[in-house]
């Protein structure tokens, strides 16, 4: 990034932040703080209203704005696929938010730059697969859920999950403090402090029914950060799994959770798991049927015969 655009960066980013110090201008534009001492020192020059509080950072003078920038093609193509990501991934109200800022983003691009952005992304296409597609009940929910998140209210849901509880019931119904949502491999998950559980607990809004947005308010941790928080991972049983050449290609485009790598051999593509109990994989592994076998656990190797078994009684 040459000086020039790096100062009109900086103009931006303390338009966006408020206040922000040297050190972490230095950072994002990767540069020395001194580089930034002195482009700080040029913008006052060229009467940018820059001022400095020690220990605190830079700003921009109160009421001082800077007019809206002209876009590139390719920065207005990344923007409006941006804007056709949220159409496709998120609910209804922020569809049509995201439709109405395309709209407003095309408007006040130059005919040229307009001409080619149009014709960039002409050669750009999302497809949205039923995987990825959200159900109309999801919509639903996370709109329900961004509004609790917002306004700091408890929700309440009866939850499916592929294992039994201890009362032999996949069901149960919990009540929520939601902390925020994550789009992570196509699914929504709501991560929220569980009041059954009385912990931080990941929910998938495809596996939740019978929503509501409850009167209760909530205050969230102080220190939680969502953009910051990783899970403790309690995926300790590994599993190693060999499949046939042929379906090589398949298996590995599946996109499984659980999968850590692959090595291709002489006698298939060995791919190696990280699951929290075996039978996470048991109905991966069957929809493979023989091109896919399973080399350890043991444990996991029962379960594949004792399910062959169930299904062979049924044929």
């Amino acid at each position: 990034m040459n000086k020039t655009d790096r100062m009109l960066a900086i103009v931006l980013e303390l338009q966006r932040k408020g206040v922000v110090r040297a050190e972490d201008l230095a950072s994002v534009f990767e540069t020395s703080v001194r580089t930034i001492y002195r482009d700080i020192q040029a913008l006052s020059e060229a009467g940018v209203p820059v001022v400095g509080a020690t220990g605190q950072g830079y700003s921009l003078v109160k009421g001082y704005f800077l007019p809206p920038v002209s876009f590139t093609a390719e920065e207005a193509v990344t923007l409006l696929i941006g804007t056709d990501f949220v159409e496709q991934r998120f609910d209804a109200e922020y569809g049509t938010r995201a439709s109405a800022a395309g709209r407003k983003l095309e408007a006040v691009l130059t005919g040229e730059v307009r001409d080619n952005a149009s014709r960039i992304r002409k050669s750009i296409r999302l497809l949205t697969t039923g995987k990825d597609r959200l159900l109309e009940a999801d919509k639903e929910y996370m709109e329900q859920i961004r509004s609790a998140i917002l306004e700091q209210r408890k929700i309440s849901f009866e939850y499916t999950k592929p294992r039994q509880e201890a009362d032999g019931s996949h069901r149960s119904v919990r009540i929520a403090s939601p902390y925020g949502l994550v789009l992570n491999r196509g699914a929504w998950t709501l991560v929220a402090w569980c009041g059954l559980r009385q912990e931080i607990r990941h929910f998938r809004l495809s596996r939740m029914r019978e929503l509501t947005v409850l009167d209760d308010r909530f205050q969230p941790p102080a220190d939680f950060d969502l953009q910051a928080y990783q899970p403790e991972d309690d995926r300790q049983v590994r599993v190693c799994i060999r499949v046939d050449s042929d379906i090589a290609g398949k298996a590995a485009e599946s996109g499984n959770f659980y999968l850590e790598s692959a090595e291709d051999r002489e006698d298939g593509r060995h791919m190696t798991f990280r699951v929290r109990q075996p039978e996470d994989l048991l109905q991966w592994v069957l929809c493979w049927g023989a091109g896919a076998v399973v080399l350890e656990p043991e444990a996991l190797r029962k379960l594949v015969r004792e399910e062959a078994a169930r299904m062979l009684e049924r044929y």
